[in-house]
């Protein structure tokens, strides 16, 4: 690797590739909770009710239709389209950031790829950030998804009464509460994700292909299997992150705390609510996630 200065060229073009990795970021986000975000209510409302509130995923949609219509499968959405350009444009700024990091740390590497071990290790770096973002979003979001369930009255009107309360109630301290679990929950499942789509992608590109080209079919099946990767790993501590975020202050002293008194009160298979949902909801939300990224990364590298 030469020792030599980047040039100005260099760095205009590493800088550009970073805005449009952000921009692309927030596309394939956008796509997600448009796709996802059903299923995602559904998840959350199984992982919180109480024992007995619902028989199973089906029932939770049954129930929502019943109370509030079809749009009540889109109750909390704001939040996370609010917050999913953010979150998504940071998480793949980090990753192609974090890629490049490994680069620069190992210069007698004798190929220009990273190894499946080092891109899920990107992967990981890059829910660092990605969290600071996600976690205030994601509990917003899980107290506007679990209000009006068993009959309870609805307390907040929207995202920003939400956060005005949080705020009110425990400062800034409050609206980062579950910062630990959703780490403890993407920092893994963004390690599986990644190199799963990468590793994938490139299986299913056909031979004398790069897998940098826009292969739609490729692109799809890559994004749903890097997307059941992650939440196969995700499902425990989102149970335990979800708990969290909407229960009362003081319920749980941290991320342990709540395992514990969770598999105590409701057994170990407690941490597996809402995985069906999960997995529902996991391959075409993310093979839209990937498509919406690639689509606008290929489109903006034609423009600029």
């Amino acid at each position: 690797m030469s020792s030599e200065p980047a040039s100005p060229e260099d760095v205009r073009g590493t800088a550009m590739d970073s805005v449009k990795s952000f921009i692309a970021g927030g596309f394939g986000g956008v796509a997600a909770v448009l796709v996802g975000h059903p299923f995602d209510l559904t998840k959350t409302r199984l992982q919180t009710a109480p024992p007995g509130t619902y028989t199973g995923a089906i029932d939770v949609v049954k129930k929502t239709l019943r109370r509030d219509g079809a749009t009540g499968l889109y109750r909390g959405m704001v939040p996370p389209l609010l917050g999913v350009t953010p979150i998504f444009a940071v998480s793949f700024w980090a990753y192609d950031a974090s890629k490049k990091l490994i680069f620069s740390a190992t210069p007698k590497r004798t190929s220009d790829t990273l190894s499946t071990v080092e891109l899920a290790a990107a992967g990981f770096l890059s829910a660092v950030p990605t969290t600071l973002v996600t976690a205030p979003v994601e509990r917003a979001k899980v107290l506007l998804q679990v209000q009006g369930q068993g009959g309870a009255g609805e307390k907040y009107k929207g995202v920003f009464d939400v956060l005005k309360h949080l705020y009110r109630e425990g400062g800034v301290r409050s609206i980062f509460r579950g910062t630990g679990a959703t780490l403890a929950r993407d920092g893994p499942g963004s390690a599986a994700y990644f190199a799963a789509y990468e590793v994938t992608k490139k299986v299913l590109t056909p031979a004398g292909s790069s897998p940098a080209e826009l292969n739609l079919g490729a692109i799809i099946l890559a994004g749903g299997t890097a997307g059941v990767a992650m939440w196969t790993l995700a499902i425990p501590p989102d149970v335990l992150k979800s708990r969290i975020q909407c229960a009362p202050t003081g319920t749980y002293s941290g991320f342990l705390d709540c395992a514990r008194k969770t598999i105590a009160k409701d057994g170990v298979g407690a941490l597996w609510k809402g995985f069906g949902p999960a997995m529902a909801r996991a391959f075409p939300a993310n093979a839209a996630t990937f498509l919406g990224v690639e689509a606008s990364r290929s489109l903006m590298d034609k423009l600029f």
